[in-house]
């Protein structure tokens, strides 16, 4: 028998995972690829279409929102020429003019000066009263193009302070990765030992053969 065929017939006498064994391999599996849709679908939304669009990942950390955008839910807000804001647009906006605090409200009110120019009156959803000063042009930096609620705390996550998320991140890969290896390893172990076993190689199988030289 060729060595291809034999090792054939030795998966095909291999029993299938039964009882607690089964159940560990199918939950192992199952995290494993519910992890890794998971680490990709964040990808793409914190990081893949920002990236491609020219948008800006943010994270609202106010109530002023409420109910429509709570504080934890991810903004991706992306630039909008300033023709293009209507009444009912959320906008982010710098506080002061290039400075990077921004504020994300929702335009309740269009003005246009005579010399072309607008300025745009915002309000949040859970306020009572507008926003104190009209927003202009130059303080505009887009318009929010769609939202995830809570993700924004992995924004928070990716985009804030990484001096320990990358070690974080690199141990947990590693300890995923030793967990992996030590399961395929004895599992290997067991499957050459069923093999063996099965072939008159194990133990049981050499003695039975000595006696029958005998």
């Amino acid at each position: 028998m060729s060595a291809a065929t034999d090792g054939a017939a030795r998966r095909a006498r291999r029993p299938p995972r039964t009882g607690w064994r089964a159940v560990v391999h199918a939950i192992a599996l199952g995290l494993s690829t519910g992890l890794l849709v998971i680490v990709a679908g964040l990808a793409v939304v914190l990081i893949v279409v920002p990236k491609a669009t020219g948008s800006t990942p943010l994270t609202v950390l106010t109530q002023s929102m409420d109910p429509t955008l709570p504080p934890g839910t991810l903004l991706v807000v992306r630039p909008t020429p300033v023709e293009d804001i209507r009444i009912g647009d959320v906008v982010t906006y710098q506080i002061t003019s290039g400075q990077p605090a921004v504020i994300s409200h929702r335009v309740v009110s269009v003005a246009s000066s005579s010399d072309g120019s607008r300025t745009f009156t915002l309000r949040g959803d859970n306020n009572a009263l507008a926003d104190p000063a009209p927003v202009t042009a130059a303080q505009v930096r887009g318009v929010v193009w769609y939202s995830l609620p809570d993700i924004g705390l992995v924004n928070q996550l990716v985009n804030g302070s990484r001096s320990w998320l990358v070690p974080a991140i690199a141990g947990v890969l590693l300890a995923y990765g030793a967990v992996m290896v030590t399961i395929g390893t004895v599992s290997a172990v067991r499957r050459r030992r069923a093999a063996g076993d099965a072939d008159g190689r194990g133990p049981r199988g050499r003695g039975t053969h000595r006696a029958t030289l005998g």
